[in-house]
Protein backbone atom coordinates (compact mmCIF):
# COMPACT_ATOMS: atom_id res chain seq x y z
CA UNK A 1 0.00 0.00 0.00
CA UNK A 2 1.19 3.26 -0.47
CA UNK A 3 1.62 6.39 1.54
CA UNK A 4 -1.01 8.00 -0.26
CA UNK A 5 -3.81 4.93 0.27
CA UNK A 6 -2.81 4.56 3.81
CA UNK A 7 -3.11 8.39 4.33
CA UNK A 8 -6.69 8.03 2.74
CA UNK A 9 -7.63 5.28 5.02
CA UNK A 10 -6.95 7.00 7.95
CA UNK A 11 -8.85 10.28 6.86
CA UNK A 12 -12.00 7.90 5.67
CA UNK A 13 -11.79 5.68 8.40
CA UNK A 14 -11.67 8.25 10.89
CA UNK A 15 -14.71 10.45 9.34
CA UNK A 16 -16.80 7.41 9.41
CA UNK A 17 -15.94 6.21 12.71
CA UNK A 18 -17.02 10.19 14.28
CA UNK A 19 -20.13 9.82 12.53
CA UNK A 20 -20.94 6.44 13.67
CA UNK A 21 -19.91 7.53 17.03
CA UNK A 22 -23.42 8.44 18.98
CA UNK A 23 -22.16 8.47 22.10
CA UNK A 24 -20.07 10.97 21.50
CA UNK A 25 -22.62 13.29 19.46
CA UNK A 26 -24.85 12.33 22.59
CA UNK A 27 -22.49 13.26 25.51
CA UNK A 28 -21.36 16.26 23.70
CA UNK A 29 -22.82 17.74 20.46
CA UNK A 30 -20.85 20.47 20.03
CA UNK A 31 -17.28 18.36 20.51
CA UNK A 32 -19.11 16.20 18.03
CA UNK A 33 -19.74 18.33 15.65
CA UNK A 34 -16.34 20.57 15.59
CA UNK A 35 -14.61 17.03 15.35
CA UNK A 36 -16.69 16.00 12.33
CA UNK A 37 -15.97 19.16 10.69
CA UNK A 38 -12.06 18.38 10.93
CA UNK A 39 -12.15 15.22 10.10
CA UNK A 40 -13.82 16.57 6.97
CA UNK A 41 -11.36 19.26 6.26
CA UNK A 42 -8.52 16.58 6.98
CA UNK A 43 -10.29 14.24 4.42
CA UNK A 44 -11.05 17.18 1.73
CA UNK A 45 -7.31 18.46 2.02
CA UNK A 46 -6.55 14.89 1.42
CA UNK A 47 -8.66 14.74 -1.63
CA UNK A 48 -7.82 17.40 -3.33
CA UNK A 49 -4.16 16.91 -4.10
CA UNK A 50 -4.91 13.55 -5.59
CA UNK A 51 -2.30 12.83 -8.02
CA UNK A 52 -3.55 12.61 -11.85
CA UNK A 53 -2.76 9.07 -12.22
CA UNK A 54 -4.98 7.99 -8.80
CA UNK A 55 -7.37 4.74 -9.25
CA UNK A 56 -9.95 6.14 -10.85
CA UNK A 57 -13.07 4.66 -9.50
CA UNK A 58 -11.43 5.71 -6.12
CA UNK A 59 -11.40 8.92 -7.47
CA UNK A 60 -15.32 8.86 -8.14
CA UNK A 61 -15.83 7.29 -4.67
CA UNK A 62 -13.91 10.27 -2.79
CA UNK A 63 -14.86 13.29 -5.28
CA UNK A 64 -18.28 11.97 -4.81
CA UNK A 65 -18.42 11.51 -0.86
CA UNK A 66 -18.96 7.39 -1.28
CA UNK A 67 -16.44 7.45 1.24
CA UNK A 68 -18.10 3.28 2.91
CA UNK A 69 -17.22 2.63 -0.93
CA UNK A 70 -14.02 4.64 -0.91
CA UNK A 71 -13.29 2.72 2.43
CA UNK A 72 -14.16 -0.71 1.10
CA UNK A 73 -11.91 -0.06 -1.92
CA UNK A 74 -9.13 1.28 -0.08
CA UNK A 75 -9.21 -1.85 2.41
CA UNK A 76 -9.21 -4.34 -0.36
CA UNK A 77 -5.97 -2.49 -1.74
CA UNK A 78 -4.35 -3.59 1.44
CA UNK A 79 -5.19 -7.06 2.10
CA UNK A 80 -6.05 -7.99 -1.88
CA UNK A 81 -8.83 -9.56 -2.62
CA UNK A 82 -11.10 -11.34 -0.47
CA UNK A 83 -10.94 -15.23 -0.92
CA UNK A 84 -14.00 -17.23 -0.35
Amino acid sequence: MSELHQKLLTAVKGRLDLVADHDFRDRDPAAHLAALKDAAARLDAEVSTLPANVDPILRHYLERQSYTKALDWLQEAVSGPTRV
